[in-house]
């Protein structure tokens, strides 16, 4: 009780010792960036020229494309797709709202009949489209919603009608604005001259070239000095968003040698029959091998992890390393265990028989209501289609002529164009039955066979390279780790683990033989590591306010399975690179220009000639160049070169100049000015043409680099 009431005559004193505490909670969390007074940032995936993009409708679109693209691409690439739409859009429509771009409801109508013209529903007798039935189709959508119904054979209700129109109103505007923006970009006549005088005036020259291969890399000393000054001189070359660096070392769940040894052991016991004792019969039962098995379908279904294939397969769709091992093995016979991919395999020829690789056929498709393709005109019962179908067979097969003027009746229309003849090869993607009637049969032989798509009137006109085919039963066993080899992998991941915590990371590793690998400016968004493919995970991981640089984690691999131990390298900051990452391509440019100034100081001698000797190289010659290709042949793109020839008077021998693969000095011998033209329009318009065929892509580049866009996707994903 004296303990209670202290508390209680104290309560003032814990009240604000917890207000401390919680007031310095949400200040620790806003220094390190974890807190905030606005929720904005728990709502918001981004801000662009200060409109936001609200988290529940970016995610619900990220959600759309994921389904979209049917297990196509990681979630990270779908939610890309949606940032690049949202961002254009978003950009795009600054530009619109600030000039006032609207879709009138004239222009809507010619948009929706562009882009409809093409619709059956929308066309009159005559085949013309009908703005009227348009109406009427919108004005039905609206009464029904929210019920669908069909255009074009596919379902659509009112809600997606409007996002429709909201569509193409969005296109229309961009299209107002692109011509808008291209209304006003021409070449002008001073452009045209200038384009017409770079490729048409000419310039004879003689050069010396003195390559900075001369000079060997071994005798050029790059300091890190050196780099630091080439960065700052050339500083948008190196300027980089913050990235990080991590180190791994991956250990992977592989099937041992072990392992494959029991795989193919495995498959060879399934050859021969065996006894097995059956509980509860009290008696052995004979289990039969895949040798002597009568239903090879069923054996391999029980026994193989890939399915039985009944279809005929020819020697030409054979893997080539067995191809011959298998295509001269008779029935019965089986061949194995060999690999193939990720499979051990026996295969055992079932039947074979003599068919064509590829036919000619020609049919008439009559579909029925909720076939493949069938559109909504569609209204015959299978029942109905069947009768039609048997009707027009007994027509062909009292006169076979009659089968292209009964073409009318097939809603085959491609064929129909080539009266209604297809040719195929065995290999092909066609329906099965159609398929099987085609190349199991003989030419000449006329059906009706029915499919997914309906029912077809076929006729084989002719079969091609008749031959050997085989059906093949193949048992397959996927090459995979134990249980064992998992443990083992397991535990060496953890010694290392272990090992690394305590010790350094690339010692521990070399000590062990594992293979450190590197992965250089990891960016906040990326997804896919070097080596281990998508791992979202390890990337988030490193950009962690908590992750410090040595700091070291075990993942688990998503996809190949197995573990990565990755330490955190270096936290790269955004501005310039650093030293150490610029170095790969900034110390070749450094000891080109120190290469280059050696050379300068070294030569001596006035004429060409005197110069080329004295560096044991040859006077080369260039006749007719031009500034607008600004090519030397046998020194290859040299622009620098080729302008200081055209500023040079006739006989004139220019100072060493420092190109892309060495010094030169040039003498330029002649130069041919181009005619004289009366008008430079053509020249003028050639370049007006140009820019306006980069509008599209540079002109949205431009508006999106000028663009206010705060990014917090990383936040979310």
């Amino acid at each position: 009780m004296a303990i209670l009431n202290k508390i209680r005559q104290q309560t003032l004193v814990l009240i604000l010792v917890i207000a401390m505490a919680l007031f310095a909670f949400i200040l620790s969390g806003l220094f390190d960036g974890s807190t905030s007074f606005s929720s904005k940032s728990q709502n918001v995936i981004a801000t662009i020229n200060g409109e936001d993009i609200k988290r529940d409708d970016f995610m619900d679109k990220v959600e759309n494309a994921q389904r979209q693209q049917a297990g196509q691409g990681t979630s990270t690439q779908a939610m890309n797709r949606v940032w690049d739409q949202e961002v254009r859009k978003a950009v795009m429509e600054t530009q619109f709202n600030e000039l006032g771009l609207v879709v009138e409801r004239d222009q809507m109508r010619d948009l929706l009949k562009l882009s409809l013209g093409s619709f059956e529903e929308f066309k009159d007798a005559n085949g013309i489209f009908d703005e009227d039935k348009l109406n009427e189709f919108i004005a039905n959508l609206k009464a029904t919603a929210p019920e669908s119904t069909l255009l074009a054979g596919s379902p659509i209700n009112y809600e997606a009608w409007t996002n429709y129109e909201s569509t193409i109103s969005s296109g229309g505007i961009q299209l107002t604005y692109m011509n808008m923006v291209k209304a006003g970009v021409i070449g002008t006549l001073a452009e045209g001259e200038l384009d017409y005088k770079l490729e048409n005036d000419k310039a004879d020259i003689k050069f010396v070239q003195i390559p900075f291969s001369s000079i060997p890399d071994s005798t050029i000393t790059v300091s890190k000095s050196d780099i630091k000054d080439y960065i700052n001189e050339n500083k948008g070359k190196y300027e980089v968003e913050a990235s990080r660096d991590i180190h791994f070392v991956q250990f992977k769940e592989e099937a041992s040698l072990e392992d494959e040894a029991n795989i193919k052991s495995s498959l060879l016991a399934l050859l021969d029959d065996k006894i097995e004792y059956n509980s509860s019969s009290k008696l052995n039962d004979t289990i039969i091998g895949f040798n002597n098995t009568l239903d090879n379908e069923a054996f391999v279904n029980a026994n193989s992890a890939i399915k039985y294939n009944n279809n005929f397969v020819l020697k030409s769709s054979l893997p080539t390393a067995i191809v011959d091992s298998i295509y001269n093995l008779n029935a019965g016979s089986i061949y194995g265990p060999y690999k193939q991919g990720n499979y051990y395999m026996l295969s055992k020829i079932v039947e074979e028989k003599q068919i064509p690789d590829s036919v000619k056929v020609r049919h008439i498709l009559i579909p029925f209501a909720g076939a493949t393709r069938a559109d909504a005109s569609i209204t015959k019962t299978d029942t109905q289609a069947k009768t039609t179908a048997d009707s027009i067979y007994n027509v062909i097969k009292s006169n076979r002529s009659k089968f292209v003027s009964l073409l009318d009746l097939s809603s085959d229309k491609v064929s129909n164009e080539k009266d209604g003849e297809i040719e195929f090869a065995y290999t092909a993607g066609m329906a099965q039955e159609f398929k099987d009637f085609s190349f199991e049969n003989k030419k000449g032989d006329l059906d009706v066979v029915k499919t997914s798509f309906g029912y077809h009137i076929i006729e084989i006109l002719e079969q091609k390279n008749i031959q050997k085919a085989q059906k093949i039963a193949t048992l397959a066993q996927e090459i995979e780790p134990s249980e064992h080899t998992i443990d083992q992998t397991f535990n060496k991941t953890s010694k290392f683990e272990i090992a690394v915590s305590s010790q350094d990371f690339e010692t521990v590793a070399k000590e062990s033989n594992y293979t450190v690998k590197p992965v250089s400016n990891m960016g906040e968004l990326d997804e896919s590591i070097p080596g281990l493919g998508n791992q979202r995970a390890i990337v988030r991981w490193a950009y962690e306010n908590e992750t410090n640089v040595g700091d070291i984690r075990r993942f688990n691999i998503q996809g190949s399975g197995g573990y990565a131990v990755v330490i955190l390298a270096a936290k790269n900051k955004k501005g310039l690179m650093s030293v150490e990452n610029a170095s790969v391509t900034a110390i070749p440019e450094i000891r080109k220009e120190k290469k280059a100034a050696l050379i300068r100081a070294r030569i001596t001698g006035t004429t060409l000639e005197d110069i080329a000797a004295n560096e044991n190289q040859t006077v080369k010659t260039a006749l007719a160049i031009n500034m607008k290709t600004p090519t030397l042949s046998g020194a290859g793109r040299e622009p620098k070169i080729i302008g200081t020839a055209f500023g040079l008077k006739e006989g004139g021998i220019s100072k060493p100049i420092d190109g892309n693969l060495g010094v030169y000095i040039v003498q330029t011998t002649k130069i041919t000015l181009a005619d004289v033209l009366p008008n430079y329009q053509a020249a003028a318009n050639r370049i007006g043409t140009t820019k306006t065929n980069t509008i599209n892509t540079v002109l949205y580049d431009a508006l999106k680099n000028a663009s206010e866009i705060e990014d917090n996707r990383a936040t979310f994903y």
